[in-house]
């Protein structure tokens, strides 16, 4: 071993905090810091065939440790993690078998992972895109060998997570600091605006799904709403746009100066100044456009 393994490299980075670890059970343990624990068997590190498995058995995961330590689930693996060149460098991208598996089958690649987390930055469900292009939902579930299960719903059809915008604590952190928050129609082009310092988020499912649910997170914020080019992006926009209304300080509607969404708009070289601005619903007060 040598160390480039995760598991050396984890077992360093503790040593070197100063953190105490010792071996029960096959497994490397150390205290549950991550929730500000001291018990020294909290989390355990297990070795797996191409990289470290981190579980603790307080938060009953690994986010609150990986956050703490400064990782992602890519500094999970041993060897490095190729992405496409045009996705922002904070995508998650690992080849994996996920869908399908609670049920034997071999599923499906997968090539992002976008995370929905509650204002406690805790996951409450996710979005993955697969290698054939499809955006599947699930929910955390320790019951299944995946640990998640690929629906937001009861089999009666009541959805058992909440509504929640996507990087819903750094909105929430935005409207403290009265920065702009940015609304795109999907997560690829909400990573496009962050790689530029922005604020941004978007509603899983893409054109159609924003709610009043959504909405109610944006109360007394400056809004700026990246429309498609497109039938769909209009309608999208109008329909956020309606449910702003009363709720947002002001209210903003742009396109992308080149190409269709926020993605292309970058990747052409323009910035975050040169949009093209459609439409003020909702003018900040004394804009000249409020008159």
């Amino acid at each position: 071993m040598t160390d480039s393994i995760a598991f050396n490299r984890l077992a360093d980075l503790l040593r070197d905090r100063g953190e105490p670890t010792r071996y029960q059970g096959g497994k490397l343990r150390t205290r549950g810091f991550c929730h500000g624990g001291d018990a020294p068997d909290t989390v355990a590190i297990t070795r797996t065939n191409d990289g470290v498995a981190v579980f603790c058995h307080k938060c009953q995961g690994n986010e609150d440790f990986l956050a703490e330590i400064g990782w992602t689930l890519a500094d999970l693996f041993d060897a490095p993690l190729e992405r496409p060149r045009d996705r922002p460098a904070d995508d998650l991208w690992i080849p994996c078998q996920d869908r399908g598996k609670d049920k034997g089958g071999t599923g499906h690649k997968r090539v992002a992972q976008y995370l929905y987390r509650d204002a406690n930055g805790r996951t409450i469900h996710g979005v993955t895109r697969c290698d054939h292009k499809d955006f599947a939902q699930w929910r955390p579930d320790t019951s299944t060998k995946s640990g998640r299960r690929w629906s937001l719903n009861d089999r009666s059809g009541n959805r058992l997570v909440p509504l929640v915008p996507y990087r819903l604590p750094e909105l929430l952190a935005a409207k403290e600091s009265d920065r702009v928050i940015w609304i795109a129609e999907g997560e690829k082009d909400v990573h496009a605006l962050v790689d530029h310092g922005l604020v941004a988020t978007c509603n899983a499912g893409g054109s159609g799904k924003w709610t009043a649910e959504h909405a109610q997170y944006l109360e007394g914020a400056d809004v700026t709403i990246v429309a498609d080019r497109d039938d769909k992006g209009r309608e999208h926009a109008t329909a956020v746009v309606e449910s702003l209304r009363g709720m947002a300080h002001s209210v903003y509607v742009v396109q992308a100066r080149t190409g269709k969404d926020a993605a292309d708009h970058f990747a052409a070289g323009h910035t975050d100044t040169e949009f093209n601005q459609v439409w003020a619903p909702i003018p900040y007060p004394g804009d000249p456009a409020a008159a």
